[in-house]
């Protein structure tokens, strides 16, 4: 497995994404780190977006970013984070093939659609939680009806080139349960309007933890 991660096209255009994400996501990031406690593995932190919203309760976030345009718009976010915040340019299956001590949660945020392997992710991140820790994810998810069919196109054609191997058409919560999560919160949100033709706008949150 190659240990770079060479996107210019979308890293130009997620940096540019990110600094205008509307109200009504960063209330879902918000939400999404909310309650956190020790030690905390964000996976695929793009440019940091997340860091600001992290509680004083952390005491340490490793955010593995793997496109080292966005690492290091991330390591400003960094510096200016309320917590402690290290940004590793490993993917996320390096950074645990290198050992680590057992993390007290895990945060997904927009980043199962994109891996290679979200099943094989969702095990190891499963095996490095302490028992009882937490999945907190914010993911979009695979619609039904039109937009389904919409989604499998895009999936098949232009959409993962152009944005980061992102795959619209995923059941990523299912995969969570897969792999031996017991989802204990979660819900559906919608961020822009139905009628809007995006592939892209149904969002799932929720909590999923690891059994004792």
């Amino acid at each position: 497995m190659s240990n770079t991660v060479d996107n210019p096209f979308f890293a130009r255009v997620w940096t540019v994404m990110s600094a205008h994400e509307t109200d009504a996501i960063r209330a879902l990031r918000r939400e999404n780190l909310a309650g956190l406690s020790g030690r905390v593995l964000e996976v695929g932190a793009g440019t940091g977006t997340n860091f600001e919203f992290y509680p004083d309760t952390v005491t340490e976030v490793v955010a593995v970013e793997p496109e080292r345009r966005l690492a290091e718009v991330a390591r400003r976010a960094a510096a200016a984070a309320p917590v402690p915040v290290t940004v590793s340019t490993d993917t996320v299956e390096q950074y645990m093939a290198s050992g680590s001590e057992p993390f007290d949660a895990v945060v997904c945020s927009l980043v199962l659609c994109s891996v290679e392997s979200p099943e094989g992710v969702l095990r190891e991140l499963h095996s490095h939680l302490r028992p009882g820790g937490e999945l907190r994810y914010l993911e979009h998810i695979a619609s039904s009806g039109p937009r389904a069919r919409l989604q499998k196109v895009a999936d098949a054609t232009f959409w993962p080139r152009l944005l980061g191997n992102c795959h619209t058409h995923r059941d990523t919560e299912q995969s969570i349960k897969g792999v031996g999560f017991s989802v204990s919160a979660a819900r559906h949100e919608w961020t822009m309007p139905k009628w809007v033709p995006l592939p892209v706008s149904e969002f799932a949150i929720g909590r999923a933890v690891k059994q004792s």
